[in-house]
């Protein structure tokens, strides 16, 4: 076994953008415009979270269009 790190190691960096492109509403479907909408309220405030978990469900909810 190797010994352990006595010492401060400098931090891993870890890119914020995955490069992926956030999900657009469907068009003439009322629950992805609200869930755009609150996305976009929420960035406004800098409540990252909140913008997390509308991407997730506008992901989702094209399933179920």
């Amino acid at each position: 076994m190797t010994e352990p790190t006595r010492y401060s190691t400098t931090a891993v960096e870890l890119p914020f953008n995955t490069g992926e492109l956030e999900p657009v509403p469907v068009e003439g479907c009322a629950g992805c415009v609200e869930l755009a909408n609150v996305r976009d309220r929420a960035r406004a405030g800098g409540d990252m979270t909140t913008v997390t978990d509308c991407n997730v469900f506008l992901r989702r909810h094209p399933k179920g269009h």
